[in-house]
């Protein structure tokens, strides 16, 4: 049995696949409501985002128990779903758990 490794690759077309599936929540003020919400199982954060919108992004996560990853660029997150985005939030459970065990 062959054990995973991360694959940054694979996470980005699945990124891209939920984002085809509308599963995905983008920008900073709506996933900010839905991490409140509870409807995010995973945030992504460009690892050139700013401070303060780091901060606000990983304060609120980070109380509501929700990872955060920030291994990709905000041109790699453009080009993963098509949108400029800095802050990507994953709805989708599915989803979430099949990009934080390629992460392992």
């Amino acid at each position: 049995m062959k054990s995973q490794q991360k694959d940054p690759q694979k996470i980005l077309q699945l990124l891209g696949l939920a984002q085809r599936a509308r599963r995905l929540t983008t920008g900073e003020e709506l996933v900010l409501k839905a991490i409140s919400a509870h409807q995010v199982h995973v945030v992504f954060l460009a690892s050139d985002t700013g401070i303060n919108t780091s901060k606000r992004i990983k304060d609120k996560s980070n109380f509501n128990h929700i990872p955060v990853i920030e291994i990709f660029s905000t041109q790699q997150l453009t080009q993963a779903i098509g949108q400029p985005r800095k802050v990507i939030g994953v709805n989708d459970p599915g989803f979430a758990k099949g990009m934080v065990s390629l992460m392992d």
